[in-house]
């Protein structure tokens, strides 16, 4: 594989490995937000909001719109929800996993 395009996608999965800004897509799988209604829904500062979307606007994730003094913020691609909506089926297939094994473990003690 192209080594550009490797880095490409590690830069993409860091700009994804922060549970704020896993938070922040989740929401903007929705649909469009802005800084306020998402600093409201995770219940923090502005400040750290604004930085978290700082970061994903810089790995082209999110896009912002200005509609008067109002940012709203979109998914820049619609195939990021079914990113994490994957990433949830992993994560679920590992918990089933590991509750499978802890029910064994339990049954030979």
């Amino acid at each position: 594989m192209n080594q550009s395009v490797q880095h490409f996608k590690a830069d993409f999965f860091k700009a994804l490995a922060h549970p704020m800004r896993i938070r922040i897509l989740e929401l903007l799988s929705e649909g469009d937000k802005s800084v306020n209604e998402l600093q409201s829904i995770l219940g923090t500062e502005g400040s750290a909001v604004s930085q978290q979307l700082a970061v994903l606007r810089s790995k082209n994730v999110v896009q912002g719109r200005k509609e008067g003094t109002t940012v709203t913020y979109s998914l820049r691609d619609p195939l990021i929800k079914d990113l994490l909506v994957v990433a949830k089926q992993i994560f679920d297939n590992h918990l089933v996993d590991a509750i499978s094994m802890l029910k064994d473990m339990r049954k030979d003690s």
